[in-house]
């Protein structure tokens, strides 16, 4: 399949990346902007309550047939601006759930403007490294109109196209100012060469990278990355560690089933190899004000985004506030980053280290296993959301959650259930975080 597989390890003026991310404006007539015409008129003023109903309404008449109203979108958008196809990955199926996905969160935020605000700035800041431009939204918002028009059946009249006017103008002009926004400080992508690989297990990889330059982020965040095996193809992955004096970055690689990009990492990246990352995002961050003590939650490689929280703790000072950390896997060798936590642990005596395995039967379940500075010594049994509250309670403490989503809503949910307010509970349940 790679016949000339050095090269793809090459980026640089002329490579295939970046003739594909210079496809420039689209080449077709200018599309005509969603508040023109007569279907349009008043579509430049902001959504109203009842554009809300109206949205909503029409989305859940769309949601059972989400799959056939994508496609469609998709096939309009490629059959009438053709130039806009470089810029999404060949396989479509993963990018048409995040149309819906997308479609859904601003729907369902419409009526919490500051919510709806924060989501599109980060939508807009990240959609730059796709190559996407101010030209391209007008295009994508009237090929929305046109299948929104075929399959909210009923529900579509003047007033509904209207109510989806409004509301896609306002995302629109959100985006793009974010977009502009960003471009004044920052580059679209980072390019990131692989200078240390090793495999904590079988199957988990620890990837340490040099991106070209300043790459700005906070322990706790998350960045997209993609590989040159699979261009257009992003996922998310969360920073391991503290930024560092050196500029380094390394992130937790788990290779998942039919996951192209974490299989690539995990399987076939290796020192020298070039990778592209996107701008930070995430606000699972430690408020160093505050001086709470935390609870922290890892499962799986989900600890990295937990071990660089530890270490921006330890580095700014701990300053009286106390730190648990639940660390779970299935087994005990699964705890890859276990030693490295304990290490950290025996020197500061503010952090404790809880591990949990789901599977193995050699284990202790003493709740006063874990004094200050120690590890609890062996893993106890069990589920994560389980063995956290039996070391409980937490109140008074802030929640930082990271892992399988399933693990993260449990746990959360246990924590609720517990007495911890929810604005004290934190993660970033990012729909892509644990896909390939």
């Amino acid at each position: 399949m790679f016949t000339r597989a050095p090269g793809l390890n090459w980026a640089g003026p002329g490579d295939h990346w970046s003739r594909a991310w210079a496809a420039g404006a689209p080449t077709g007539p200018t599309p005509p902007a969603l508040g023109s015409g007569a279907a349009g008129q008043g579509a430049q003023h902001p959504p109203t309550a009842r554009d809300i109903e109206l949205i909503r309404a029409g989305l859940a008449v769309v949601e059972p047939v989400a799959d056939r109203a994508t496609a469609h979108f998709y096939a309009l958008l490629f059959l009438h601006h053709p130039e806009i196809r470089s810029l999404f990955p060949a396989a479509m199926d993963v990018q048409r759930d995040r149309l819906f996905r997308s479609l859904l969160m601003a729907a369902r935020s419409a009526d919490n403007p500051a919510g709806l605000t924060e989501y599109l700035v980060r939508l807009g800041r990240g959609h730059r490294k796709f190559g996407t431009l101010t030209g391209h939204y007008g295009s994508v918002g009237e090929c929305l109109v046109a299948t929104l028009e075929r399959y909210c059946g009923s529900r579509w009249d003047a007033e509904a196209e209207l109510a989806w006017r409004r509301v896609y103008g306002l995302v629109a002009r959100t985006m793009i100012d974010a977009a502009e926004e960003a471009a004044k400080s920052s580059p679209p992508w980072w390019q990131a060469e692989v200078v240390s690989h090793r495999l904590g297990t079988p199957d988990i990889a620890v990837l340490t990278v040099r991106p070209d330059q300043a790459y700005p982020y906070r322990a706790g965040q998350y960045t997209t990355l993609e590989t040159p095996w699979w261009p257009r193809v992003w996922r998310h992955f969360s920073f391991a560690t503290a930024p560092r004096p050196d500029g380094l970055l390394t992130f937790h690689v788990k290779a998942v089933q039919a996951g192209w990009v974490s299989n690539a990492l995990v399987h076939r990246a290796a020192p020298g190899d070039v990778l592209r990352l996107g701008p930070a995002a995430g606000g699972m961050v430690v408020d160093h004000g505050s001086g709470a003590d935390l609870l922290c939650v890892g499962g799986g490689t989900g600890i990295a985004p937990i071990s660089a929280l530890v270490e921006e703790v330890a580095a700014y000072g701990a300053g009286g506030r106390s730190v648990d950390v639940f660390y779970g896997a299935r087994s005990h060798a699964g705890l890859y980053a276990l030693e490295a936590l304990r290490s950290l642990a025996g020197g500061n005596p503010w952090l404790c280290v809880h591990p949990v395995v789901s599977t193995d039967t050699v284990v202790s379940t003493d709740p006063g296993g874990g004094g200050p500075g120690g590890t609890g010594g062996r893993a106890e049994a069990g589920e994560l959301p389980a063995a956290v509250l039996r070391r409980g309670p937490w109140s008074g403490r802030r929640a930082y959650l990271s892992g399988p989503p399933a693990m993260v809503r449990r746990t959360a949910a246990a924590l609720l259930r517990s007495g911890v307010p929810q604005a004290a509970v934190h993660h970033d349940l990012v729909g892509d975080l644990a896909a390939g």
